[in-house]
């Protein structure tokens, strides 16, 4: 990361690593810990209404960002942009996706001023003094995509995660400090926004830009009737992110969620199914050998190779027709300018959760897991318009109980979600 800094900053090697040492002394980890807790006083709802504010004087026909209603009445903002027919897409990931893999060459203009250069010395110097888990491996980035009811297709290249989280990645923490001080952001106020989303043309250009982001899921796995549920259901899980991760921390959020990102096999892994049952193995079945962050080089040709799959994943892909999986929407997250492939996966075979819900156990990503039922509508309703989830997150749930209303039967009993689009 220090070595990529020089590059994009135009620096000697070696500059960066002065800049960040040069910090240290000057940074304290209370100070990031109250500059945190300032930081989760900035409610959900009020980053995406100062985001629809910042953009609204540029709107391409169509696009805006994701609201609800869900029962009781109350409006859920978002900051994620999307379109109409973007949503509701019911696209069977082992069947419709068609993402690929683009010989894109890199960016060509991804220089950064000094400002720029400054923050991103200043980020890695706060992820050294706060213990934040920080790899540099490869993601990708969005090229183009081409979404609607029934198919997902578009065009991924390779970048790496210093370049993002040294330039997009920043946007967040300057939007959220602004908002704590009480500053209004418009255009002129958030120099890095100001430089990398300076509108909603460029938010929508991902071609032309750094667009990374990743695929997340709300898991739904059907369970039989118990002592205390007289009817079968879907018990839904739903994480409290830990402090300890570069996104989201703090947050609600469903589980999995993951950047999208290859391990070996760089073409096929471009598929989003391949993202998020990694991501399943990982962050729910106990899979410590794929986590990236603790790999460093993986040495493993093929990491998901049905040898080294666990026993709960094994024995789904084994069940033909067990485990549904579909991408319900996307979009763009106006905080970072990330892509977000919402999804619901669904195990309709109750001998699952008999069988392996006694080990279903979430990583070192989540501080904690919560488990809701499928027919408690009220419990869900509540749920849907707390404020503690991540813009993504509470997309992707909203969006995966409206299909789960439509497929799940009678072990469903949803509140009625109802969406528009508008900045």
């Amino acid at each position: 990361a220090l070595s990529r800094l020089d590059e994009m900053a135009g620096w000697e090697p070696g500059t960066a690593r002065r800049a960040v040492a040069s910090r240290l002394p000057k940074l304290d980890r209370r100070y990031l810990d109250d500059r945190a807790n300032r930081r989760k006083r900035v409610s959900r709802q009020e980053i995406a209404q100062a985001l629809g504010e910042y953009y609204r004087a540029d709107v391409p026909g169509g696009h805006g960002r994701y609201k609800a209603n869900c029962e009781p009445d109350e409006e859920i903002e978002t900051s994620v942009l999307t379109h109409p027919a973007w949503l509701d897409i019911h696209c069977d990931l082992m069947a419709d996706d068609r993402l690929a893999l683009s010989g894109a060459a890199p960016l060509a203009n991804h220089s950064l001023d000094s400002e720029a250069a400054n923050a991103a010395a200043q980020r890695l110097a706060e992820v050294l003094v706060a213990g934040t888990r920080f790899v540099d491996t490869p993601l990708y980035r969005l090229v183009e995509a081409d979404v609607g009811p029934g198919q997902i297709s578009g065009l991924m290249a390779i970048t790496r995660f210093a370049e993002y989280a040294l330039t997009l990645d920043l946007l967040e923490g300057e939007l959220t400090d602004a908002l704590a001080a009480g500053v209004s952001p418009r255009p002129g106020s958030l120099p890095l926004r100001d430089r990398y989303l300076p509108d909603i043309a460029s938010v929508l250009n991902t071609g032309d830009r750094l667009c990374a982001g990743g695929a997340l899921a709300l898991c739904a796995f059907a369970r039989p009737p118990s002592p205390y549920r007289s009817r079968p259901d879907y018990v839904l899980l739903i994480q409290e992110r830990s402090g300890s991760v570069v996104n989201a921390a703090g947050q609600l959020a469903v589980i999995p969620k993951g950047f999208h990102q290859p391990m070996t096999d760089f073409v096929n892994d471009a598929r989003i199914a391949v993202t998020l049952l990694r991501e399943m193995e990982e962050e729910l079945f106990g899979r410590e050998d794929i986590d990236n962050t603790f790999m460093g080089q993986n040495r493993v040709a093929d990491p998901m190779h049905p040898s080294r799959l666990s026993e709960p994943l094994r024995w789904l892909t084994e069940s033909p027709g067990t485990l549904r999986m579909e991408c319900t929407a996307f979009g763009l997250n106006l905080v970072s300018g990330n892509f977000e492939f919402a999804c619901l996966l669904v195990v309709d075979s109750p001998d699952f959760w008999h069988r392996f819900g006694g080990i279903v156990e979430a990583n070192w990503e989540s501080s904690a897991l919560r488990q809701y039922s499928s027919l408690d509508s009220a419990s869900l309703s509540a749920l849907a318009c707390d404020d503690a989830w991540g813009n993504e997150g509470v997309f992707a749930f909203l969006q995966g109980l409206r299909r789960l209303k439509q497929i799940g039967g009678d072990r469903v009993n949803m509140p009625e979600i109802e969406w528009k689009v508008e900045l």
